[in-house]
């Protein structure tokens, strides 16, 4: 016959006479109720045995145990004779987490909040935790600052003891920043401190900053924002003495309230070196220190100019080198006087050079990047340079570094290169649309890491009504272990443009060989020789064929043979290949078929592209391109020499290669020039939600192509302006343009949206 000898928890704390038993043996231990849990699980908590004495204290603690679990609701404790019953009723378990009404976040970022307050599906249901993940929620709209927002919790019980949670969300609105106040201002402009902020009263660009929606995170930092402005202004004892943040009623408006105490405006009274200036010659650690007698004190200044002694030690192997200022105020004479204690610690030297993600680019082809060697002394310059080199390849999305200390040492540190590969494969395929030519396509496939080699292999396919290219491009980036570069390129290029108003065609095949020798950490010179045949068709019966071609045709023959050498300079100094914020790219380059062939010319370029970071996050890129052609020996440049300009990589708004001179009698037919200018301006936004893979702006072009007789002075730039996009999507890079021509061109032709799309494999 049973008998009850607990139930629950309570029992364990009220031990009645009547449930008390004699002690015994237990000869079996029987579990009941489990559905979900393992019999193994439950006797790897209860704290009984068989061939133990069964006795009141011994349940009570087994029922505790068991408690503590958390798998379960109720647990009893029964005899039959010498058996002890475990009976069991287990909490549910969460078999899935729904959401109704959500907007603002993502649904998988929630999912990884609740899984760290406890809440995650094939856990174990309970109502206390289910609160928290409520709270969780709720504080995670707060941060967004939506007041409003109300959570409503269903439980619905499914089979197999498990439920399903829903949350149903309303987001309400966020609220926005009604005001702002700052009481106190008196030495400095409130207005110039609220402009400062981060966070503002709405704004015409609200919609897109979101700056008017309250969040603490974001008041927090701009309250460092308005310290170091006081900071950097002289304010050496500014403090912010309260902050208070009210809402009203409706939860819709939000008004903000910061009191300060700016204090006295300090100057700067002297700046002395001290400590160990034994290791660099103490003139080149005082021209690092911006901060100079007699100027007001800035803290952003003080913090470079340690800074900037830190990275001169550590450029010369003291990677753990201590640079602090100390301060002495005189508040009488509202001075304060600066101690630079410098100490360098011990010289760093590289132990190993870690690499580390890279599952199909070779070792060999990220350490030929690193300027930092094993066994030299630590260079925090040549580490930086390092990563830059690598991430400059194009081959992974994401390079970091790292310099942990050797254990057990104090003078030796590991270089650890952590790479992230990306699909260095691309098939490229451009796209512009015009109401007369309608859609004009082209496209290639490359790969830069073949094998995970460093190698770059392509096939150029171009499709377009305009131009028809099969072409081959190999480059070795490291043909020498000193960094000589080797290539090679084949081609059969055919020229079409009859649709553009020409009555000519042409067809160039030939290839050629080119080296690049490094004459410096970021600029390179490349050197060239190729072999060219050019066939040109003409039909002079053709009304639209330009008289200049005929007679070129007549002095030089359907086909010649050219031997063009190159010369080019490149200095490339940004620094990122793909999201570029700063630095830019410089090239200039000259183009000479060697006299002695059956044509003889040279062609000049010039093109320079930088790159200004005007905030954290909107940069400026501004690029000019230059051109000069002409024929040598007294021959004229071969008219398909000249240069073009029009398109998305030249002066979008308007179709390819349709600005410049025409002929005079044909104004349909696009004679391109002897000599270019084009100037490009964009603006780069990031897009909210997408990181650094999509950026967008607008932008201004400038340009033309000219002749002697289509001269700057008599026809000037052609101009357009419009908003641009580049955004690398999982498919691939794709840019796009909507461009508007300024002061059109009524010789050209428009193509107002065009684009450029690749896919990597």
């Amino acid at each position: 016959m049973k008998k009850n000898l607990f139930a629950g928890l309570v029992a364990t704390l009220f031990v009645s006479g009547a449930a008390a038993v004699e002690p015994f043996t237990i000869k079996d231990i029987r579990l009941e109720g489990i559905q979900r849990v393992e019999a193994g699980t439950v006797f790897s908590y209860l704290p009984l045995k068989v061939g133990e004495t069964m006795t009141d204290e011994k349940a009570a603690q087994a029922i505790k145990a068991l408690f503590a679990t958390g798998f379960f609701k109720d647990v009893r404790i029964e005899i039959d004779g010498q058996v002890l019953i475990v009976v069991l009723e287990e909490r549910p378990a969460i078999a899935q987490i729904d959401f109704v009404g959500l907007h603002e976040f993502e649904k998988d970022q929630l999912i990884k909040g609740l899984k760290e307050v406890g809440v995650a599906v094939s856990r174990t249901f309970d109502r206390a935790t289910l609160e928290k993940a409520e709270q969780e929620l709720k504080r995670q709209y707060l941060s967004r600052g939506r007041y409003a927002a109300t959570i409503t919790t269903t439980i619905t019980p499914l089979d197999r003891n498990r439920v399903a949670i829903n949350f149903n969300i309303d987001e309400g609105d966020a609220a926005r920043i009604k005001q702002i106040n700052i009481v106190g201002a008196q030495a400095l402009r409130e207005k110039d401190l609220l402009a400062a902020l981060q966070q503002t009263t709405p704004t015409w660009m609200s919609w897109y900053t979101k700056s008017d929606q309250y969040s603490k995170q974001k008041l927090s930092a701009d309250l460092e924002t308005l310290r170091s402005y006081y900071l950097d202004r002289g304010f050496l004892e500014f403090s912010i003495e309260s902050t208070q943040v009210s809402i009203t009623p409706d939860k819709k408006e939000i008004y903000i309230t910061i009191s300060i105490n700016e204090g006295d405006r300090y100057v700067v009274s002297s700046v002395k070196l001290a400590g160990d200036l034994t290791t660099l010659p103490e003139e080149d650690l005082k021209q690092a220190v911006k901060v100079k007698p007699g100027d007001v004190f800035s803290r952003e200044k003080l913090n470079e100019s340690t800074k900037a002694i830190s990275d001169k030690l550590g450029a010369q192997g003291y990677a753990f080198a201590n640079v602090n200022a100390a301060p002495e105020i005189d508040k009488e004479k509202r001075q304060v006087a600066f101690t630079i204690f410098v100490d360098p610690g011990k010289r760093t030297y590289v132990r190993r050079i870690n690499v580390t993600g890279n599952t199909k680019t070779r070792d060999e082809v990220i350490r030929q990047e690193m300027r930092q060697m094993e066994g030299a002394w630590y260079d925090a310059d040549r580490v930086a340079a390092s990563r830059e080199r690598i991430d400059k390849t194009n081959y992974f999305s994401e390079v970091t570094v790292e310099t942990p200390p050797v254990p057990g040492t104090i003078d030796l540190v590991d270089v650890n290169v952590n790479v992230a590969e990306k699909s260095t494969g691309n098939i490229s395929v451009g796209a512009g649309y015009s109401s007369a030519e309608k859609v004009i396509l082209s496209a290639s496939i490359s790969q830069s890491n073949i094998f995970g080699s460093g190698k770059f292999l392509a096939l150029q396919v171009n499709t377009g009504k305009l131009n028809r290219t099969l072409g081959i491009n190999y480059t070795n980036p490291y043909f020498t272990v000193d960094g000589i570069s080797q290539g090679f390129d084949l081609y059969d290029r055919r020229l079409n443009p009859t649709s553009l108003g020409y009555a000519f065609q042409s067809e160039s095949i030939g290839g050629g060989v080119r080296f690049g020798y490094p004459i410096g950490e970021k600029q390179t010179i490349n050197v060239g020789l190729a072999i060219d045949q050019t066939t040109v068709n003409i039909n002079p019966i053709t009304i639209a064929t330009p008289i200049q071609y005929i007679q070129f045709v007549a002095q030089h023959g359907d086909s010649n043979i050219t031997v063009p050498a190159t010369l080019s300079w490149t200095s490339d100094t940004r620094n990122s290949a793909i999201y570029t914020t700063s630095g830019g790219m410089q090239r200039a380059g000259i183009e000479v078929a060697i006299p002695g062939a059956d044509l003889s010319y040279y062609r000049l370029t010039y093109k320079n592209e930088r790159y200004f970071p005007l905030t954290k996050d909107i940069v400026l890129m501004v690029m000019g391109e230059l051109g000069y052609a002409n024929g040598l020996n007294g021959q004229s440049l071969p008219f398909y020499k000249n240069f073009y300009a029009g398109g998305i990589g030249s002066v979008r708004g308007y179709q390819t290669a349709s600005l410049g001179p025409v002929d005079p009698q044909y104004p349909d037919t696009y004679l391109g020039g002897t000599s270019k200018a084009v100037i490009n301006a964009e603006l780069l936004f990031p897009f909210p939600g997408l990181d650094k893979s999509f950026r967008f702006g607008p932008f201004f072009d400038a340009g033309n192509v000219f002749t002697s007789n289509y001269t700057y002075a008599k026809e000037g730039l052609a101009m357009s302006a419009g908003l641009t996009g580049t955004w690398v999507s999982p498919l691939g890079p794709l840019k796009f343009s909507f461009g508007q021509p300024i002061n059109q061109v009524s010789t050209a032709k428009l193509q107002k949206f065009q684009f450029q799309m690749g896919t990597n494999f």
